[in-house]
């Protein structure tokens, strides 16, 4: 049964026809599947069948361990992003990302395919000279709806920078992961574990904690 009807389905896939080169949609997920691991399978073919430069392939969280540690998964559902070579580029969304975060997820697809806004000269070069590892989560809830732009950012960091990595974390979905992190409000941003921004922030407010860090 199809999750989005004919009208949403064309809808995708007119934004879907500004790809430029092809992307790869990795899911995680596990044979006893849960309820939001079967959905987000679902979610990804069915995004990945409204457009010729889309793929998907599926991986079991135990049968294929070996791709788990290859691209950092932590925890699952996740779906990894791959650049039309097959290169991970830190992309990860920890939950289904639908309602409003469907729209950070075709921002990221569209992203990856080569489709990129030009950045301002002054943060493209901010964004060059990091050279520590950095790790953005980004807790969001699917009726947020400020809460895509926080994520667009997250990801285009680490789009730009192989030394960043951004998740997008459902807090409903991993609630003990929200609890942790004190997630009383979303967006909230946490950077390496130890810093902290909550609400949508531009792209130099981010910068400005990452380069900030010790």
């Amino acid at each position: 049964m199809a999750l989005f009807d004919v009208k949403v389905q064309n809808q995708l896939k007119d934004i879907l026809k500004n790809m430029k080169e092809n992307v790869k949609i990795i899911n995680f997920t596990q044979a006893i599947e849960c309820p939001m691991c079967k959905e987000t399978r679902a979610f990804a073919e069915e995004i990945a069948s409204l457009s010729e430069k889309l793929s998907v392939i599926v991986y079991d969280q135990i049968a294929d361990s070996d791709m788990i540690k290859k691209y950092g998964v932590e925890r699952i559902p996740a779906i990894v992003l791959l650049d039309k070579d097959g290169k991970d580029h830190g992309v990860k969304f920890y939950g289904l990302p639908g309602g409003y975060e469907i729209n950070s997820f075709l921002s990221s697809i569209i992203e990856m395919s080569g489709m990129k806004q030009a950045l301002p000269a002054d943060i493209a070069s901010r964004i060059k000279k990091i050279d520590k590892d950095v790790h953005i989560q980004v807790f969001v809830g699917l009726s947020c709806p400020h809460c895509p732009a926080a994520v667009e950012v997250a990801h285009r960091l680490a789009m730009e920078n192989s030394n960043i990595k951004g998740d997008m974390i459902d807090s409903n979905n991993f609630v003990h992961l929200a609890q942790k992190y004190n997630v009383t409000g979303v967006p909230k941003i946490i950077i390496n574990e130890k810093y902290e921004l909550l609400g949508a922030h531009p792209m130099n407010t981010v910068l400005d904690v990452i380069e900030s860090l010790k």
